[in-house]
């Protein structure tokens, strides 16, 4: 048994120094051993050690050996600090989060992790996230509604027992009202049934309309002694249905809400893209969980998921004619040179993807919640797992370690000097367009390094033959040719907003995601690009949520509060003559940091909830206290 501690101080500058202390707190002497851990703080190549010596480090993993013949008795430790880290870190989560001991023998032996402490100072606990909030209404509703003229009956009236549908309903819409039922009953398993189709006493009856007047993605609900939900498509009866679920809901499982007994309700969301993404890379969710999360996603009106199936740390996506990028690209252990535990690991496996059949199950599943699945695959860098899966897409004359991306993997890039490069990625393409029918196809395009494959022999060919100029140009003529085969195929570029840099990819059928900082939104928007806004600084859900030390969470986009999520007005400063290419909003969920399901709660909510009424209610209609009141309802994973 072992335990590793961690503490951090501010000196010296800029990123202070890393103090670490191992206790063998079994009954045996440790000698002859390594340490290994996995850390968003990372070790520069330019470090100070002292009482250590680093072995090595791949991204978020390290090895480190203690002095020559160190013996930690049963009860002592073994001290020793870092200088040189790649940056300050944020909060307590920023050092070791998995840590284990490896002997002679190769057997490797688990560490508890303690959280980073400041050296410097007592830290303060973090205040609520949420204050108590009030209701303006009694109603359980999000996002909120547009219009709603709604009101209870006398506080003494019980909410419904159940609604029932009206007789001569269409069997479409019997079954779409209860898909709705199956939705809000897999998301409360503990709950009561909120729909059925006949008559009980203490029910009340829903008659569906047709309006062609009313948006495809809007309805009305009147509430009179029938409940009438008028709409134009599935869409807009499914999110009336949804709604008039969620106030059954919250009458019957919180006695602060109640169920409308007159007046009515119009509502159609602001735009038109309403995502939410989900990396699957850094930290595989299951496909039951994948499922879920669709699944709460439908309960607050999203339409697009964004399904992030590769990164360097794993390919997820079976590929059939690659077989070896799930056989080997999916799998991180300590034993796998190739494919290092990385953050939140521990030295056995670390595995999963998903199967095409599984991939096409998850595209049905959403597509009868009325949500879009778009895959994305990362290229042309986070691509250190194809690389170690399909080592023939290296260049065999450039250095193995010319470049680091900003999350520290050497050599992380589709190589585009390769001519196999593209047929890999054809193929991958093909499979892929074959089994998400999407319009929709995002190709990553971030984070390349400055550098990548300017040591590359074959690059530097190509370069000279197409009279490209750096990293950047050459960038851009690989997501060129990517574009020009998703085209062909039918689809739409989506990327990140580096897919703009260095020339970029023609703005036509190319959809651009800001996410380094709002004002690239309207650069992307004066370049001609449609752009879907998801700044970190807003709409990260890994971000820490407070500026406290003790905080959860990422750090690099500042800490962003649920009020700031809430609160962000992505149109904010888009100049109206440029309004027409934002399309939307989305929540992005990056999973480096998320080691648990309980990880994913603490993080996710109520933030989602926020993004989700940017995407739908009108800025005139938000109220953060109301927001506050209602976030506590909601599903989680």
């Amino acid at each position: 048994m072992y335990l590793l501690e961690n503490s951090w101080s501010e000196m010296p500058l800029p990123a202070g120094t890393w103090s670490l202390r191992l206790t063998n707190l079994s009954d045996e002497a440790l000698e002859g051993f390594t340490l290994s851990l996995t850390s968003i703080t990372r070790v520069l190549a330019d470090h100070e050690i002292t009482g250590a010596r680093l072995l090595l480090r791949n991204a978020n993993f390290h090895q480190i050996a203690p002095p020559e013949g160190l013996v930690v008795a049963p009860g002592n430790s073994w001290t020793f600090e870092i200088t040189g880290l790649n940056r300050s870190p944020f909060h307590r989560n920023d050092a070791a989060k998995t840590a284990w001991v490896t002997l002679a023998d190769r057997r490797h032996l688990p560490c508890m992790v303690g959280d980073l402490m400041l050296r410097s100072a007592t830290p303060a606990y973090p205040p609520p996230r949420l204050p108590e909030g009030r209701l303006t209404l009694p109603f359980a509703l999000m996002p909120w509604p547009n219009a709603i003229t709604a009101e209870p009956g006398p506080a003494a009236d019980p909410p419904p027992v159940i609604l029932h549908l009206a007789p001569g309903t269409s069997l479409a819409d019997q079954r779409l009202a209860l898909s709705v039922s199956d939705l809000q009953r897999r998301l409360f398993p503990a709950g009561r049934r909120i729909l059925q189709l006949s008559p009980v006493p203490g029910s009340r009856e829903v008659a569906f309309a047709y309006s062609a007047a009313i948006p495809e993605e809007g309805f009305r609900l009147d509430f009179d002694p029938v409940i009438t939900l008028t709409a134009s498509s599935d869409l807009g009866r499914r999110y009336g249905l949804i709604a008039l679920a969620q106030m059954l809901q919250g009458a019957i499982s919180d006695p602060r809400f109640r169920f409308p007994a007159t007046g009515h309700i119009a509502d159609a969301p602001r735009y038109g893209w309403r995502g939410c993404h989900l990396d699957c890379a850094r930290h595989f969710w299951r496909f039951d969980q994948v499922c879920r999360v669709v699944d709460i996603m439908a309960w607050n009106r999203f339409n697009r998921f964004h399904w992030h199936l590769t990164d360097d740390e794993a390919w997820r996506a079976e590929i059939r004619a690659y077989p070896q990028l799930t056989a080997i690209g999916a799998t991180r252990a300590a034993g796998l040179p190739a494919m290092r535990p990385q953050l939140g690991d521990g030295p056995g496996a670390a595995t999963g993807h998903y199967s095409q059949d599984e991939m096409r199950a998850l595209v049905a599943h959403a597509g009868a919640l009325g949500i879009e699945v778009m895959p994305e695959i990362e290229t042309p860098g986070h691509a250190a797992c194809v690389i170690a899966a399909l080592p023939q897409l290296a260049d065999p004359d450039e250095p193995p370690e010319s470049y680091h991306p900003v999350q520290g993997f050497p050599n992380n890039g589709f190589n585009p000097g390769i001519p196999e490069t593209f047929s890999v990625l054809e193929t991958i393409i093909d499979e892929l367009c074959a089994i998400f029918p999407s319009r929709w196809f995002h190709i990553g395009g971030d984070e390349v390094a400055r550098n990548a494959w300017l040591d590359s022999p074959r690059a530097r060919v190509l370069m000279q033959r197409e009279g490209l100029a750096g990293t950047l140009n050459l960038q851009s003529w690989f997501l060129r040719r990517i574009k020009a085969m998703l085209e062909a195929r039918g689809k739409i570029l989506v990327g990140w907003n580096e897919v703009a840099q260095g020339g970029g990819v023609p703005p036509e059928n190319t959809l651009l995601m800001a996410w380094e900082k709002p004002e690239i939104g309207i650069a992307l928007a004066r370049q001609g690009y449609d752009v879907v806004m998801v700044p970190g600084q807003a709409y990260y859900l890994d971000m820490v949520q407070g500026p406290d030390w003790l905080e959860n969470g990422a750090g690099w986009a500042g800490p962003v509060t649920p009020e700031q999520s809430y609160s962000y007005e992505a149109a904010g400063d888009f100049p109206p003559e440029l309004a027409h290419h934002m399309t939307g909003v989305q929540a992005c969920i990056w999973c480096e940091h998320f080691t648990s399901d309980a990880w994913f709660n603490d993080l996710v909510f109520p933030r989602l909830l926020a993004v989700a009424e940017a995407g739908w209610t009108q800025p005139e209609n938000k109220d953060w206290l109301r927001f506050a009141a209602q976030a506590r309802l909601h599903p989680t994973l």
